[in-house]
C-alpha cells in the first residue's frame, strides 16, 4: 500500500461526515466493490506520521484561538462585525511562546479576519480575556477598505475598478496568463 492510498483511505473517512456525498462518490469510485465509505471506521494512523514539533505548534495556537473567537462573537453580537473578515483583531499575548506559534502561522489567516495585530505585551483592562487563558487578551475593531470581491477580506489596497486586494489580483492575473 502506498502513503497516497492510506491517505485517501483516511480523508474520505475522516471527511465523511462533512461531504458524505463527495466522500462516498470519491469511495467507491476508487474502491468500487468495497462497502459504502460511510460504514468504514478510521482507520489507525501510522506513528511515523506524527509531527511532535507541529502538534506543540498547533497546541499553542490552540491555545490562543478560542479567546479570538470569543471577541469575535461578542463583537457580532454587538453589531460592530457582520463576519470574522469585517474585523482587525488587537491580540495581546503575554507569553513568548504562544506569540511565536502564532507569527510562524499568520495571526490573520489563522484568525479568519482581514488582519490582526499581536502585540508581546500584558493584555489592558478593556481587553476580552478568559479565565483559563490568562497571558491573551483580544480587542475587536472594524478592518479599514473595501471587500475584496474573490477573497471577501476588507483591505485598505482593494479598490474600483477591480475590488480585488494585491493577492487576489496576482492570482487571477496568473489564471489568466495560463490560459492565454
Amino acid at each position: 500500500r502506498t502513503v497516497m492510498q492510506a491517505v485517501f483511505e483516511r480523508l474520505t473517512a475522516w471527511l465523511a461526515p462533512l461531504i458524505p456525498f463527495t466522500m462516498e462518490e470519491a469511495w467507491t469510485t476508487r474502491y468500487p466493490d468495497a462497502h459504502s465509505n460511510c460504514m468504514r471506521v478510521i482507520p489507525d494512523t501510522p506513528a511515523g506520521w506524527f509531527d511532535g514539533e507541529a502538534n506543540a505548534l498547533w497546541q499553542d495556537v490552540l491555545t490562543v484561538l478560542p479567546v479570538v473567537t470569543g471577541a469575535l462573537e461578542l463583537a457580532r453580537r454587538d453589531k460592530l462585525i457582520g463576519s470574522s473578515l469585517e474585523a482587525a483583531p488587537t491580540v495581546w499575548i503575554a507569553d513568548p511562546q504562544l506569540r511565536e506559534a502564532i507569527a510562524r502561522v499568520g495571526a490573520a489567516e489563522t484568525f479568519r479576519t482581514s488582519d490582526a495585530t499581536v502585540d508581546l505585551s500584558e493584555p489592558p483592562e478593556h481587553a476580552f480575556k478568559l479565565q483559563t487563558v490568562p497571558p491573551v487578551g483580544v480587542a475587536v475593531s472594524k478592518a479599514d477598505g473595501e471587500k475584496c470581491h474573490r477573497c471577501w477580506r476588507v483591505l485598505p489596497e482593494v479598490k474600483a475598478p477591480k475590488f480585488l486586494c494585491e493577492r487576489c489580483d496576482d492570482a487571477v492575473a496568473a489564471w489568466d496568463a495560463a490560459r492565454a
